[in-house]
């Protein structure tokens, strides 16, 4: 995190001072303070910690969870710099994919019958939390198939941490199907208005940055860094619809357009449903879009 720096303002006289950044004094307080705050910090759903694989495995998962869009996660954590964290988070990943009955048991045990049943195994994730990584890391995670995420951290001061993304990859357990039409069937499957106002926000939001990956689910594809940063539904015959992690009440709000569904049930996540009906709708949405995505 050598690009960044933090500066403290002294309003009583005028003056400022670097916040020095530090790593934790011990692995287990940075792992403790995450899985605390799990959900707020990576948008994971905290399952278990320090969860033993069983004594013909030998290992213990930091910690297990399940992300906004029911995939499960396992996440590794390592005090500063350590060449074996993301191999030792794929061995573990690996186990878990051989134990999914002992998975969906801990999910219903936590969070209930309907979270179980709905676990996403298509999309399996590790995140690697360390003080820092390598490039030999970085260009490792690029090599696999699996959904990979390396996030560094930092203390500033005593009461401030930062997460910051080094590399992310999407991976896939399930091929993607390839399907093609011909004759009626094809001009079926033609491209509508609202199909292709899909496809270019599509563009958009992977064109954010390398670390986006889209996660496809039935009711809804969630566009994530580490956490989801839009979820978008299946065109309807009018209209898109796109759920954003903004804050409804920092945002001036436009009937038909832009409405707060903090408190109302809809697919995905996020408290910002942003309604889009043609490439103006779109165009002019980008800073909301780009809010969303800083702040995920």
């Amino acid at each position: 995190m050598s690009e960044l720096r933090l500066f403290r303002t002294d309003t009583l006289n005028g003056g400022m001072a670097e916040v020095v950044p530090r790593l934790a004094a011990v692995e287990a307080d940075v792992q403790g303070l995450v899985e605390a705050h799990m959900e707020t910090m990576l948008g994971v759903r905290f399952l278990a910690s320090e969860y033993s694989t069983g004594p013909v495995h030998g290992g213990r998962i930091d910690s297990l969870g399940l992300d906004e869009n029911g995939a499960p996660v396992v996440v590794e954590f390592k005090r500063g710099t350590d060449a074996g964290v993301i191999h030792q988070g794929l061995f573990y990943l690996a186990w878990l994919m051989d134990h999914r009955a002992e998975f969906e048991r801990l999910v219903r045990d936590r969070l209930g019958a309907t979270a179980a049943a709905q676990v996403l195994w298509s999309a399996p994730r590790v995140i690697c939390i360390a003080g820092d990584f390598t490039r030999y890391d970085v260009h490792a995670v690029r090599e696999h198939r699996r959904s990979i995420d390396l996030v560094r951290y930092r203390y500033f001061g005593s009461d401030h941490i930062a997460l910051e993304e080094v590399a992310s990859v999407t991976g896939s357990t399930a091929p993607r199907p390839r399907l093609r039409a011909t004759g009626a069937a094809q001009r079926r499957t033609a491209p509508t208005a609202m199909g292709e106002l899909a496809q270019a926000l599509d563009e958009v939001l992977l064109g954010f940055g390398g670390g986006v990956t889209r996660v496809q689910r039935k009711q809804y594809a969630a566009y994530q860094r580490v956490q989801n940063f839009a979820c978008v539904c299946p065109p309807q015959q009018t209209k898109l619809l796109v759920y954003l992690k903004a804050d409804p009440r920092q945002v001036d709000l436009v009937p038909g357009y832009t409405r707060d569904v903090t408190t109302i049930g809809h697919h995905g996540t996020g408290d910002l449903e942003l309604q889009l009906r043609s490439e103006a709708d779109l165009e002019r949405a980008q800073d909301l879009l780009r809010l969303s995505y800083a702040a995920a």
